[in-house]
């Protein structure tokens, strides 16, 4: 397996490495004590399933930590595992600062101030800091590019898992889907539940589709609705989102919207865009 050691001074930006990896398919586990890591690893290789990465944040808030983490790591790397150790670092003003803004207690010194507990903390993982694979310093660094450097620093040449693009239909008369990011209302166009013959059919049928798609406003709305999420893709994608929930509402949820999600998916999936499709309310919907 490959693991990745998460560690640091408290505040140095631990907690948003580990979600970046979990965001990329990691097992992730916070604050495991050192005297747990081969049981844990072993438990992990002999289970259904199957995992390949696995990152650990362990810090000073275990006190056996700093004990026996040496001896834990040669175990780990000695049994065939690709180990890293990440060691997350910031000036002692940042970390003040940072303290200040969350009002949190130094975790390293129990009574002592912030500037005490960092001094403390860094003279204690001064020899994990000297055997780290990577110093990564987050001072300057706002969550996005930290993100980024993460992701770089573990998987390299892999690169990030592509942002999931989840597009879906919906029926206003059943609600806004909760989990949507973007909503698009299609209950302005040309409507084929009022055609006798299209009524009893869904947006994926032929010939609703059709009458749905040549309209000239649909055709314009289409237009411009795709090269806003042409757009907005790859902003979204530079801010680390790994999801993007896009919802095409019409009134049942059973025509217009499928059609109209239905064209979208063609046309991004045509683009190799990492997306997948739903139609909510399609077996239940009116118009």
């Amino acid at each position: 397996m490959r693991i990745v050691i998460i560690t640091g001074l408290s505040g140095s930006g631990k907690s948003t490495a580990v979600r970046a990896l979990e965001d990329e398919g990691f097992f992730c586990l916070d604050n495991l004590p050192v005297s747990l890591v081969t049981t844990f690893i072993e438990l992990v290789e002999h289970s259904r399933e199957d995992v390949k990465d696995v990152a650990l944040v362990m810090d000073i808030r275990s006190r056996d930590f700093m004990k026996g983490y040496d001896q834990v790591f040669a175990a780990i790397e000695k049994a065939g595992h690709n180990v890293k150790i990440l060691y997350f670092d910031a000036t002692d003003e940042v970390l003040i600062r940072r303290f200040s803004e969350t009002r949190r207690r130094h975790p390293a010194l129990e009574g002592a101030s912030v500037p005490e507990g960092i001094r403390f903390e860094r003279d204690q993982l001064a020899g994990l800091r000297r055997i780290a694979t990577a110093i990564i310093d987050t001072s300057e660094m706002n969550v996005h590019q930290l993100r980024e450097l993460v992701i770089s620093t573990v998987k390299g040449n892999e690169g990030a898992l592509e942002m999931q693009v989840n597009l879906q239909s919906f029926g206003y008369r059943y609600g806004i889907p909760l989990e949507s990011d973007l909503v698009m209302d299609v209950r302005f166009l040309p409507n084929p539940y009022f055609v006798p013959e299209l009524r009893p059919f869904t947006g994926l049928n032929e010939g609703v589709r059709d009458f749905v798609l040549r309209h000239e406003e649909t055709r314009v709305f289409l237009e411009r609705f795709r090269d806003m999420l042409e757009y907005l893709l790859p902003g979204y994608r530079r801010e680390g989102k790994s999801y993007l929930s896009v919802s095409i509402g019409c009134t049942g949820g059973k025509h217009r919207s499928v059609a109209i999600a239905d064209e979208l998916y063609r046309y991004f999936k045509a683009k190799n865009v990492n997306i997948k499709i739903t139609h909510r309310d399609i077996e239940k919907g009116l118009g």
